[in-house]
């Protein structure tokens, strides 16, 4: 693992490990200050406090997973852990939350006893929105930071109890001034949020976990980053997806087509670390490399490949004195056939036989072949072991009939 990452997993921890804490004496306080301050939806809301303390714990666990580096059993690292986790926190948000309105309308309808509560109950309330909504700018802070889907929805999870307080808050001062049922009323309020909050988490984990793209207008910035680059002729299969806050790009380059692999593999290196670099919640990238527009199926995909290409050029070509002196050569498979290129030494150009008499002897030699498009000769210079190249003049290359 990095030290940044290293550093980064650190901050999500400590940040969560601070909000346990808190909610701990949270839970402790407003339980025993909604007991004997008579407020049901104080009692409810350190409950709440309590399953807060849970879902820390489940999300220190879930870090220490899902910071593991990636390794033969999952190559795109341990992410997806975090969603999963992030899954479980919302659902039991959710059924959390019918248990509170559950248990506060059986109250509404007189099944259960109506609370009175004290004033100071009014205090505890205070107190829990203070510290939550100070604990949800910080906690929010480190997700920003490191951008972690499930920190920032505990970072909302906490300004939510901060909300749920201040419905307290209203529910207790409402009793005292005589509204017998405003503190049942707000104990529904308060878990009618707490559903709303763990449905939208399990929705939102649930599109990450099928691979939903980022937002159009993200993709959108994306395209053009890659188009701007240099070598890149044109983009498709342009495709994302989500983990644990960060995304994973594949894009199918198209490159000028007779450039060499290496030079075509610079390119998307490029790409590559552009996008690496622009977007910060891009955490990999996969370039394939295409010499052609091949947006379903390849028009070259069904010629035949190098080994069988050389068994017929050998063929056609073996009555040429000079065959055996070719270097190199190199095919370009292009709009359905393929080019050829072929290297030879100077010394095979005589008096006798000229440059453009070779070329005619090759070209015509592959004519009975339709799947050949061009034959383009050099004739290249020997040096010390090493070939410059010293002829491309128009009359090299030909096309075949």
């Amino acid at each position: 693992m990095s030290n940044n990452r290293a550093e980064l997993l650190k901050a999500k921890q400590r940040v969560t490990l601070i909000g346990g804490i808190a909610n701990l004496f949270l839970a402790v306080g407003k339980i025993i200050a909604g007991y004997y301050g008579h407020s049901q939806s104080l009692i409810v809301d350190g409950i709440h406090s309590f399953s807060d303390l849970a879902t820390d714990a489940l999300i220190l666990i879930t870090f220490k997973i899902s910071g593991q580096s990636a390794d033969e059993s999952h190559p795109y690292g341990h992410g997806r852990f975090e969603t999963i986790a992030t899954v479980i926190l919302g659902l039991f948000l959710a059924a959390l939350a019918g248990g509170i309105i559950w248990d506060a309308a059986r109250r509404l309808q007189g099944e259960a006893p109506l609370w009175h509560p004290h004033p100071w109950a009014l205090i505890a309330a205070g107190v829990s929105i203070l510290i939550k909504e100070g604990l949800y700018h910080y906690t929010v802070h480190i997700a920003h930071r490191t951008r972690s889907k499930l920190l920032r929805a505990n970072a909302w999870h906490h300004r939510s109890d901060a909300v749920s307080s201040i419905v307290v808050l209203i529910g207790v001062a409402g009793t005292l001034y005589g509204y017998q049922f405003a503190d049942a009323v707000a104990a529904i309020i308060v878990g009618l949020m707490i559903a709303k909050i763990g449905l939208g988490l399990v929705i939102e984990s649930a599109r990450e976990l099928v691979d939903t793209a980022l937002p159009a207008r993200r993709v959108k910035q994306i395209h053009q980053a890659i188009l701007e680059s240099e070598g890149v002729e044109s983009l498709h299969s342009l495709r994302t997806r989500q983990m644990a806050g960060e995304a994973l790009v594949d894009v199918h380059i198209q490159v000028p087509p007779e450039i060499s692999v290496s030079e075509g593999h610079a390119i998307a290196d490029r790409v590559r670390d552009k996008l690496l670099e622009e977007f910060e919640e891009i955490s990999d990238v996969t370039v394939h490399i295409d010499a052609e527009l091949d947006l379903e199926q390849s028009p070259s995909s069904k010629l035949p490949l190098r080994n069988e290409v050389l068994k017929a050029l050998c063929q056609a070509w073996s009555h040429l004195p000079y065959v055996k002196q070719i270097s190199k050569i190199n095919l370009h498979y292009l709009e359905g056939r393929i080019r050829v290129e072929v290297y030879l030494p100077l010394s095979v150009i005589t008096p006798e036989r000229s440059a453009a008499e070779i070329i005619r002897q090759l070209r015509d030699a592959v004519k009975q072949y339709k799947f050949i498009d061009l034959v383009q000769v050099y004739f290249m210079a020997e040096e010390q072991n090493r070939t410059t190249k010293v002829q491309n003049a128009p009359e090299t290359f030909a096309r075949t009939q």
